[in-house]
This record gives structure tokens, sequence and C-alpha cells, in this order.
């Protein structure tokens, strides 16, 4: 049921107005379909400034997002390719402009935020796929600014689309999850690759 489902999905996501098979795919004239499917390197944003990351409205949302790892040099090959043809996709059909807030996260740092309460994470060391380099938590960047309230009406809209978005090229959206709504949350159930658990 799930091989059928993947065709539409993409369908819908790029736009093209037809149904993709699965024999389709190699011959596909869809630049963000091919660039996926081929390995092609998109280029991650330009780095934004670090204080953008350290405002009272940001820490309140995202405590000590300003210590994050943004560097997209180690995360996971597919998964940051993945990532970034969300990012593109999001500026070309949606006008919405993402900010990388965390990628990679040590052991350590998932367990400084998982102490602060299961608000801000359920994960202990080593059980979040952060420590693979295989999630990333984002939020939008608009007119200088972080904007990662869930109370913004044009964030919301945007984190609706950017779940469907990120859906579509196999991510997971945690704004899906009923444990906690993590709506700038994506993750890459990397095959082969199993989280490890206490």
């Amino acid at each position: 049921m799930g091989l059928l489902v993947i065709p539409v999905l993409l369908s819908v996501a790029f736009g093209t107005g037809r149904v993709l098979f699965f024999d389709d795919w190699a011959t596909t004239s869809d630049p963000k379909i091919e660039a996926l499917l081929k390995g092609e390197q998109l280029v991650p944003p330009p780095a934004l400034p670090p204080e953008i990351f350290a405002t009272a409205e940001v820490e309140q949302v995202r405590p000590l997002t300003k210590e994050g790892s943004r560097d997209w040099a180690v995360l996971d090959a597919d998964f940051r390719n993945r990532l970034l043809l969300v990012y593109k996709i999001m500026k070309e059909k949606h006008g919405y402009d993402l900010a990388l807030l965390e990628g990679y996260r040590s052991p350590e740092r998932q367990a400084k935020l998982a102490a602060l309460g299961n608000t801000v994470t359920l994960a202990k060391a080593n059980q979040s796929y952060h420590q693979y380099g295989l999630a990333a938590d984002n939020a939008f960047y608009r007119n200088g600014k972080l904007v990662i309230s869930e109370r913004d009406p044009w964030a919301m809209e945007g984190y609706r689309l950017y779940g469907e978005v990120a859906e579509s090229v196999g991510l997971v959206w945690g704004g899906r999850w009923s444990s906690i709504k993590d709506y700038g949350h994506v993750e890459y159930r990397k095959p082969g690759f199993k989280l490890p658990r206490d």
C-alpha cells in the first residue's frame, strides 16, 4: 500500500500533474526529483548571524538554541540532500525561507536538553536521530528574525506545508507526533540504521 502512495505524494509535492511510478523515476524530467534521486549536492544557504539564535523570543520557545550546531557538513549526506531539497521547495513553491536551528547534537548536549524536561525533548543521550546526523530542527526566517512561535498563523501555515514537503521526500515530521508536537523537527529513518534504545 505504501509503495502506491509514494508516487502520488511525489506528484502532489512537485506539482507535476501526473502520477510517477517507480519505473518512471529514471526518465522523469522534473529536476527536483532527479536531483534527489541522482544525489546531486544541493548547496546549504548562507550562515545567518549568530545573534538571531540568541534572542529572548527564541530562547523562550527553543531553550539553548544559541549553543546548537548549524554545521551542514556533519549531517548524513542523504539526509542533508533531502533537507536541502525541502528548503528549496519551501522557498520556490511556497515563499518560505528556512533556517537551520540545530542539526547534529552531541550525546552530552542531548542529555542537557533532556534535563530541561519533557516539553523540550523526550529523548535521552544517544536516543535521538540528532546524535547520528539524521535530524534537524528548523524555523522560518522573515525580515531578519527567526519565526518559531506556534501562535503566528503565518508560521503555522508554513509548518503545515513544511511537514507535507518533508514527508514527500521521505523524512519524518515531528508535527505528526502524538507525544510531543515538534513542528520544526524532521528526521531521516535511514534504511539499515536502527536507533539504539535503553
